[in-house]
């Protein structure tokens, strides 16, 4: 029998690898290797007292003890970190050890040795038994049936606070919040601290069946909630409610919420907390205590189980948390506007009375029809009723009633010309308010379906040299006058050209006579 034992404690004590064999009565290659190994399965000194020499020898060797029945040993490690892989089975690994074992034309382990084998190692010596669950692969999720509470600072009432949870299976590491409710905001914020807390994203998220994750939840239909599905896709993971009325499906959660019940809410039961932020400070000072307990069954505790089991699989975090957002259904007024909390919001005027489906953010609006976005605002705060108008939104004949103002008035007067520009400052200066103004100014405007530029500029022209307080009526007006004088005068043109190409004159020669 080898001495492990007295040759981890001599090297700790910083004797030579020398001096260790010739104590020991093993080679120097023998004591290298303990010790290479020991140091990379992290078995340290002082060593407790049931770490007797078979016990290191099982814990550094474990394919020793197979040895004497003959068949192929199992390479223990590697199919512990061959099960961390996706999609990778005991029943895959134990195919390729039976075709290891043809090729070797050595006998192989059934697949019932094989895997109590493996069980017994992993259950063993390692922190997970990835027989149950893979890393990094699931994050479940549920609110603690017990409450904790804070103190109001004025009337010294006891507000209750809400114990969110969330568990990684595989290394049992946990994370808890209290949040002063349950609604949608609160769970998507505790899911993105639950998130930053464990550095990385599982595949699967495992929630309960509550309203803020799903809407409904039949064996032939599953509706998530649309922004926690949001928040799913951004994080790219996947959401699979556990089943009605089955806590099986989520048992680590369950667990530790019972025990976070215990070491974390009964644990504060005594201390007082005046905000919410002064309880999750409590909180997680507790939850490290809880993460940092030793197992009682295995080395190591939950931290570092995670650390060196499972912290390696997780995905990355995006560069930014999600952004909390939420989905509401409005109906399209006859205002082409929707009302969303009390704001008022354009969509094109072509989905009046139409069923539209609105996604709030802290910062926009965004309203989409048939999955198709439709419009974008910038989010209203403040007093009820605002308006969020897009012009592109609006019926022509609204475009043209909005666009009344002083500026559009005079930048409309410059493109005709300096008399109708006259004509226009002239009016903005002397009508008695600006509303007025604009209406005299939109119904000369108006005069520009039915007459040129020119003409328009022409008439504002006889106009100012004929008064100096020109009104729009004494423009259209001339304009109408205008328009008469020159269609009769068009009108003569014609005649006398028509009289000049078609007539006969007859003249002296035409009757023989000569012309003197």
């Amino acid at each position: 029998m080898i001495h492990y034992r007295r040759i981890l404690e001599l090297h700790d004590e910083g004797i030579s690898f020398r001096g260790i064999a010739a104590s020991t009565g093993n080679s120097r290659q023998k004591v290298t290797e303990i010790i290479r190994i020991a140091e990379k399965k992290g078995l340290v000194c002082p060593l407790e007292e049931e770490m007797t020499d078979q016990w290191i020898e099982e814990f550094l060797f474990p394919e020793k003890s197979l040895e004497a029945s003959g068949r192929q040993p199992l390479n223990f490690d590697y199919i512990h970190e061959e099960l961390a892989k996706p999609n990778v089975t005991l029943s895959l690994l134990h195919h390729e050890y039976e075709a290891d074992c043809r090729v070797n034309n050595t006998i192989p382990y059934s697949y019932r040795s094989f895997l109590r084998h493996y069980s017994r190692y992993a259950d063993k010596y390692k922190a997970t038994l990835r027989i149950r669950r893979k890393p990094g692969e699931i994050m479940e999720v549920d609110w603690a049936g017990s409450t904790s509470f804070i103190i109001d600072r004025d009337t010294g009432e006891k507000i209750k606070a809400y114990i969110f949870v969330a568990t990684l299976p595989c290394s049992q590491l946990s994370y808890a919040e209290a949040t002063l409710s349950m609604d949608l905001h609160s769970w998507i914020t505790a899911h993105n601290h639950a998130y930053e807390y464990f550095g990385g994203v599982t595949q699967i998220i495992v929630p309960d069946n509550l309203k803020a994750s799903v809407t409904k939840h039949t064996t032939r239909e599953l509706v998530l909630n649309p922004t926690y599905r949001e928040m799913a896709d951004y994080y790219k993971t996947v959401v699979m409610p556990a089943r009605v009325r089955t806590p099986k499906d989520k048992a680590s959660v369950e667990g530790s919420v019972n025990v976070v019940s215990t070491w974390i809410i009964a644990a504060l039961r005594n201390t007082q907390c005046f905000s919410i932020d002064e309880l999750n400070e409590e909180v997680w000072r507790k939850l490290d205590e809880f993460n940092q307990r030793p197992f009682t069954r295995k080395k190591g505790c939950r931290w570092s189980a995670f650390k060196e089991e499972e912290k390696f699989a997780l995905s990355p975090l995006p560069s930014v948390p999600y952004k909390m957002s939420e989905w509401k259904t409005a109906k399209v007024r006859p205002d082409y506007h929707i009302s969303v909390e009390s704001m008022f919001y354009s969509v094109p005027y072509e989905y009046i009375n139409r069923q539209v489906e609105v996604k709030l953010s802290d910062d926009f609006v965004e309203i989409f029809f048939n999955h198709m976005r439709i419009a974008s605002h910038k989010r209203l705060y403040g007093k009820f009723g605002q308006l969020s108008t897009v012009r592109d939104h609006m019926p022509d004949n609204h475009k043209l009633f909005v666009d009344q103002t002083p500026e559009a008035a005079l930048e409309w007067a410059e493109s005709i010309g300096e008399s109708a520009l006259n004509v226009v400052q002239y009016i903005l200066g002397t009508s008695q308010t600006e509303k007025q103004a604009l209406q005299s100014i939109f119904s000369l405007k108006k005069s520009e379906r039915r007459y040129t530029k020119y003409e328009i500029e022409r008439a504002c022209k006889m106009i100012i040299s004929m008064t100096k307080r020109p009104t729009v009526k004494s423009i259209q007006t001339i304009l109408k006058n205008n328009k008469k004088n020159d269609a009769e005068q068009e009108l003569k043109r014609k005649t006398e050209s028509s009289e000049n190409n078609y007539g006969f004159t007859r003249g002296a020669s035409y009757y023989g006579r000569t012309d003197k």
